[in-house]
């Protein structure tokens, strides 16, 4: 399965990147947080509260991914 994962925010500045392409055997975007999350400077990734979406809609970690499919990290915003 290949999807295009996007980051937003401080993850996209500690990743140095805005997205990137990978393939793997994905069931949920969690399994796809897991992976990256491993990379060296990708441990922002492994933070509680992050937010995802898949195509553009807001959902949790355990919704599941298809071939295909964008998956978007970034961290939950507070205001004051």
């Amino acid at each position: 399965m290949k999807l295009k994962v996007r980051f937003f925010a401080r993850y996209r500045e500690a990743l140095g990147v805005d997205s990137i392409a990978v393939e793997g055997d994905f069931a949920t975007i969690d399994d796809v947080r897991a992976l990256l999350a491993q990379r060296d400077g990708a441990e922002v990734l492994r933070e509680q509260n992050l937010m995802c979406a898949r195509n553009e809609e807001l959902c949790q970690l355990d919704e599941p991914v298809v071939d295909g499919d964008e998956v978007a990290f970034f961290p939950t915003v507070t205001g004051g």
